[in-house]
């Protein structure tokens, strides 16, 4: 569990950074567990059975013959523990042929199991939702009547239940199925069959059958993936990587920017007596961290320096402004930290003995003129 949230965690920092959608891998068998009340659901339908009996002698075996089908109905309240595996209650009923050759008549009876269901989709192809045939087999047993003559019996029972979805609660479903009861269910006998079965300690009463309905899902239906950690983790290893080295480069190319700008010379001339003049073509820059006024580093004031000295000789002018990043903060914190970054640079130009009477101290708030965002963070000195 710590190594999943450890990787969970590693998902989430690293879409933070990328500001980009991450889609966590998740195994193909295996799901988060529901709760009891989660995957219920239930099911109506009609069906078609024909009977065999151990009495049928002489009797055609087609099981759409008048003389073995009977049409009835049925209902089912069932539920998944996994996406494999669940159990059902069905109820069945309420026809069922009585056959042999003397006479077919039809007889009143139900047929309540329970079955174990297994979605064989599920178990062979991985979860999916949107899956829109799942093939179920299953097998149960449970208690069957024959309330015309008043005989309970047990009933075994097998089937194969076909799963279509058309909507996210509903399914339609077609099954196929076999009851088998032991002994006479029907009551039915012959002397023919007395004669073939006295040697036969085990005779079964069969129904052949076939349905059709809706199944509703309850509740909650879907299961959630479970993340494949290891996946994970690699995925976020090769993500932490890339975003390591997109950062040296930015780094990189952030300092490169920095030193460039910190390092340029004011352009100095010589006028046609030979006086020197310095010619300030850019204003030169102080850097400062965010939400800081305390310069970040002193090499920013090795040129700022001879804008001072030569401010110094001449009598000039020397024009201080501040600034803020514009993403951070509100505008009056902006306004006044830029003041202050401001002040702190003019502070130096003073500690360099230029006048304070010759400095101009502006504070511009926040701004975004200058690429990458973090430059914004200065102040500026040039002379008037």
């Amino acid at each position: 569990m710590r190594k999943l949230m450890f990787a969970l965690a590693l998902v989430g920092l690293s879409t933070s950074a990328t500001a980009q959608e991450t889609e966590v891998p998740s195994k193909k068998y295996s799901v988060a567990t529901n709760s009891f009340w989660a995957n219920w659901y239930v099911s109506a339908g009609a069906n078609y059975n024909a009977a065999y009996s151990s009495q049928d002698f002489g009797v055609s075996r087609n099981p759409f013959s008048d003389k073995r089908g009977t049409f009835g109905f049925e209902v089912a309240v069932g539920k998944w523990f996994t996406p494999g595996l669940g159990l059902r209650t069905k109820f069945q009923g309420i026809g069922m042929k009585r056959v042999d050759p003397n006479h077919q008549s039809t007889f009143d009876y139900w047929n309540l199991h329970e079955d174990v269901t297994f979605n064989l989709s599920n178990m062979l192809f991985g979860y999916n939702e949107k899956r829109v045939w799942n093939f179920i087999p299953y097998v149960g047993i449970g208690v069957a009547r024959n309330m015309c003559n008043n005989v309970y019996d047990i009933s075994y029972n097998a089937g194969l239940l076909n799963n279509f979805r058309v909507a996210d609660k509903w399914n339609i479903y077609f099954e196929i199925y076999i009851n088998a009861i032991e002994g006479s269910f029907d009551n039915s006998q012959n002397d023919r069959w007395s004669s073939y079965m006295k040697n036969k300690p085990r005779h079964w009463d069969k129904n052949l059958g076939a349905s059709v309905g809706l199944t509703y899902n309850l509740g909650k239906s879907n299961w959630e993936k479970a993340p494949d950690v290891d996946a994970l983790m690699a995925m976020n290893k090769e993500q932490m990587d890339a975003l390591n080295s997109s950062l040296k480069e930015q780094q990189d190319e952030n300092a490169r920017l920095r030193d460039m700008l910190a390092n340029q010379k004011p352009q100095v001339v010589k006028d046609e007596s030979g006086k020197k003049e310095i010619i300030v073509s850019t204003p030169q820059s102080v850097f400062f961290n965010i939400g800081s006024s305390r310069i970040a580093s002193r090499k920013d004031l090795v040129n700022v320096k001879e804008v001072a000295e030569y401010a110094k000789a001449n009598n000039r002018k020397i024009v201080v402004t501040g600034y803020a990043d514009s993403k951070t903060g509100s505008s009056a914190f902006n306004k006044t930290l830029s003041e202050k970054r401001a002040n702190a640079v003019a502070n130096e130009l003073v500690k360099m003995g230029v006048n304070r009477d010759n400095i101009i101290v502006e504070g511009k708030g926040g701004v975004n003129t200058i690429s990458p965002f973090s430059y914004n963070r200065r102040a500026t000195v040039q002379l008037q």
